[in-house]
């Protein structure tokens, strides 16, 4: 039986992403709420295909990585009365994420 070389990952768990607002308008499965914002990459969820692609018909198109980010409720919704460590859980695919800043 071959080997199946181990896949190199772009993010990994604790690494800071932004959600881009890619501004399609079409069958995207990413929340406005949190397009543009800052957040933390919890796991890597595995490869899916692109529910994006399946909407159109094209179940040709290569499977994509699948990460599950967190982002603390205050940075999502300013004025969230609930405790400041409260997290939101949300699965965003590949290609609408990049790199956050580095700070200075």
């Amino acid at each position: 039986m071959a080997m199946v070389p181990e896949m190199s990952l772009e993010f990994a768990s604790g690494d800071k992403v932004v959600v881009e607002d890619l501004g399609l308008a079409c069958h995207y499965r990413v929340p406005t709420f949190i397009r543009g914002l800052v957040g933390t990459v919890e796991r890597y969820c595995g490869r899916y295909p692109n529910p994006e692609a399946i909407a159109y018909g094209d179940r040709k198109a290569p499977p994509i990585e699948l990460y599950r980010l967190k982002f603390r409720q205050k940075d999502v919704w300013p004025d969230y009365a609930g405790a400041a460590d409260d997290l939101l859980f949300i699965e965003v695919y590949r290609h609408w994420l990049r790199a956050a800043p580095q700070p200075s």
